[in-house]
């Protein structure tokens, strides 16, 4: 009896065992049909699983029977989900899955700056993008202007003009940041005398991205994108309404409050951007100068969206910027009584319109119109001198866009950009006035070759009212052997129209600086291309990789320099030369599980070549290091450390500044799905130029300045938070 019941007891333990089953399967790559080593595969309800062999293979052991959903995750692509019935008929064995490659550098980021309806990873033009968290991030470090946004960014440096206003320009690549196009929504509205403190006055809340396109850029928007141009782009209305709240407070007694509203209705749709950004004298080298000016700034941007129909879109926007800024000696900034104090005082009114027309006709053909007109006033002024002018500027487009399914895309346009600036001051005898009109036609194409191979070409031809006519070419190839590797090759003509407003008449206030000539000057005309290499593999599972090498060189013809006369005034000249910059950026991208590490290198050669002579261009580090690592728990918490490191510097006055380390610390921890609190302790260990060299000589009434080529403002904490309902 006790046998059969063992027996018994036997065979209804075997039951089980026998109902085990085992799965295999291989795992390939969608593209190259390659093994994919690392994968994990798992069965969630039962909590077992595998990971894929060095030939794609997985084996999973001991599945009783059912139904059960098997999970397939890797870095660097798409998770997929596939249901199995156990136990398995003999085709379901052994069978191919392939997964799709979708790394964060694949995301579907559509570019603007170029006209195309291309995303980013398959335009022939080397276009780099600053959007989503990492925008966020950037932003929250500064949050009253962009400075920080750019100047973090490989090959880009925001170089400041004044010590005591704290007013700055863009430099990339090492070149002037007159150089430099800087574009809103497409729309120029940062040129000549309105580009003075505009990095100062522009709040990255309600922007959706910032397109960077390095080299030059003439052939897309006209002249000025001769080092390249930034394009920031600002948030649209989307089906979900959003209404956005920033608070930021900082130890140097700075405040900014940002509001920013979107909605889409049925008809129409609006946004709405607000900010209020104050700035309290500081100090912290304890000289007497302001390090942060006091400023009072007030932004409003409204923007209306009328969708006519389906196919069909009208905006209209205003851009209205209003504010005081007050910089130099401390206690004259405060309000108490100075026996002839320094300062140096700048009263702005920026107000532009944007008008946009979109009609899609079908999947192939768009029509497209635009208009801005750009109202600027500003005065300056410092002990015993006073500048004051208004700018009045236009820009006006119309482009037409037609495709093939399988062919080129072509855009063709034509576009008219009028500059007229007016000196007000009262002695009108060296007035800087300023007056021209540019009109343009352009053609554009991107063409598909085949799935490895596309080209992008442009061709337009400028007419300029005190210049003449010229035409700028451009040529971009895109070299795509397998979705890992890139190879992008392109390059352009530029130019720039002789202007006084640059960095070197900016540290001077305008002040002595005689007018231009155009009879006697030339356009600055450049011709440059860049050599790009982009890398990206998975070294091991959990982990993913990208390099990109970017090589470039350009060259200025007939540069305008701002030269002593000898006799108190300055003069712009065209000496018989040309100033060329070249060198590499490199750019290092790791990830794994949550930390990310970003390492960009900078080589930046810049030569003035004058009269036979060779000589460094000022103030451009040879050498920089950017350096973020950043751990990040998705939707919780993120911390980064960030070091840059910049070379000596040439200064203007053949003597050699210092190498200097700035390191900071940010984080963000969200409380809830709409709120989240943020700390940073920007330049952590204080690095001034203030510590190391002067700022300036002479006494505090009438101080001679030196060049700025480090920070002043030193180590500084901002921290707030930000409400998204």
């Amino acid at each position: 009896m006790k046998f059969k019941v063992f027996l018994v007891l036997s065979f209804l333990g075997m039951v089980p065992v026998l109902a085990q089953n085992t799965l295999d399967i291989v795992v390939k790559d969608s593209i190259d049909k390659e093994p994919l080593i690392g994968v994990t595969a798992v069965l969630p309800s039962l909590d077992i699983g595998a990971i894929s062999n060095a030939s794609g293979k997985i084996h999973i052991e001991n599945i009783p029977n059912g139904t059960y959903q098997l999970q397939l995750s890797y870095v660097g692509y798409a998770k997929l989900e596939r249901s199995f019935r156990f136990p398995l008929n003999t085709t379901q064995q052994n069978q191919t899955i392939y997964l799709v490659p979708q790394t964060e550098e694949m995301e579907e980021i559509t570019l603007v700056s170029t006209r195309s309806t291309r995303t980013i990873e398959d335009i022939p033009t080397r276009v780099e993008v600053i959007a989503g968290e990492e925008l966020s991030e950037k932003g929250n470090m500064k949050p009253g202007d962009i400075r920080m946004l750019l100047n973090e960014s490989t090959g880009i440096r925001t170089q400041q003009t004044s010590a005591t206003s704290y007013n700055s320009s863009i430099r990339i690549q090492g070149l002037d940041g007159k150089y430099t196009q800087l574009l809103r929504d497409g729309f120029p509205l940062y040129s000549g005398f309105a580009s003075g403190l505009s990095l100062m006055q522009i709040a990255p809340l309600d922007l959706k991205q910032v397109e960077v396109i390095k080299g030059s850029s003439s052939t897309l928007y006209g002249g000025g994108a001769i080092a390249g141009l930034v394009n920031l782009i600002s948030k649209t209305p989307e089906d979900e309404p959003e209404l956005s709240f920033m608070a930021n407070g900082t130890s140097a007694l700075g405040l900014d409050l940002s509001g920013f509203y979107s909605q889409k209705f049925k008809k129409l749709g609006t946004t709405v951007f607000a900010s209020y950004n104050l700035g309290t004298p500081y100090d912290p080298a304890d000289i007497g100068l302001t390090a942060i000016p006091e400023f009072d700034r007030f932004t409003l941007n409204p923007k209306l969206y009328w969708y006519l129909e389906e196919q069909t879109e009208l905006l209209f926007g205003i851009n209205a910027i209003w504010e005081d800024r007050l910089g130099g000696n401390m206690d004259y900034v405060k309000g108490e009584p100075v026996d002839n104090p320094y300062f140096e005082s700048n009263q702005t009114e920026r107000v532009s319109t944007q008008l946009g027309f979109k009609h899609t006709f079908n999947k192939q053909n768009r029509l497209e119109v635009k208009n801005s007109f750009s109202f600027y006033d500003r005065t300056i002024q410092i002990p015993d001198f006073t500048f004051s002018g208004y700018q009045r500027s236009s820009f006006s487009e119309v482009n037409f866009s037609t495709s093939t399914e399988d062919g080129p895309e072509w855009v063709f346009g034509t576009n008219l950009w009028t500059e007229y600036f007016n000196d007000t001051r009262e002695d009108q005898s060296i007035a800087l006035d300023q007056s021209y009109q540019i009109f343009g036609l352009f053609a554009q194409n991107v063409w598909q070759i085949n799935e490895e191979l596309g080209l992008e070409t442009g061709l337009r031809t400028d007419f300029h009212s005190n210049y003449g006519a010229l035409a700028l070419p451009r040529l971009s190839l895109l070299y795509e052997p397998s979705q890992t590797l890139t190879f992008r090759l392109g390059g352009g003509m530029g130019y720039k129209t002789p202007t006084v407003f640059t960095e070197d008449a900016e540290r001077l206030q305008f002040r002595n600086v005689l007018p231009i000539d155009i009879d006697q000057t030339d356009l600055e005309r450049s011709l440059g291309g860049n050599f790009d290499i982009n890398y990206k593999w998975v070294p091991m599972p959990g982990m993913t990789m990208s390099i990109n090498t970017l090589l470039f060189y350009t060259r200025i013809d007939d540069p305008m320099l701002l030269e002593s006369e000898g006799n108190g005034f300055y003069s712009f000249r065209q000496p018989n030369g040309f100033v060329d910059t070249r060198g590499a950026e490199v750019n290092l991208k790791i990830k794994y599980g949550n930390f990310k590490l970003f390492t960009g290198y900078t080589h930046a050669n810049v030569k003035q070549h004058q009269n036979g002579t060779v000589s460094d261009f000022p103030l451009v580090a040879k050498h920089r290091l950017n350096n973020v690592l950043m751990y990040e728990k998705e939707g919780d918490l993120w911390v980064g450390l960030e070091g840059y490191y910049y070379s000596p510097q040439k200064l203007s006055s053949e003597e050699t500044g210092q190498s200097y380390w700035i390191v900071g610390l940010m984080s963000e921890k969200k409380l809830s799905d709409s709120f989240s609190i943020f700390l940073n302790f920007e330049n952590f260990l204080d690095t001034r130029q203030t510590r190391f060299d002067t700022i300036y000589s002479g006494n505090l009434s009438d101080p001679q300045f030196s060049e700025i080529y480090a920070p002043v403002d030193g180590f500084v904490i901002n921290g707030g938070f930000k409400l998204k309902l």
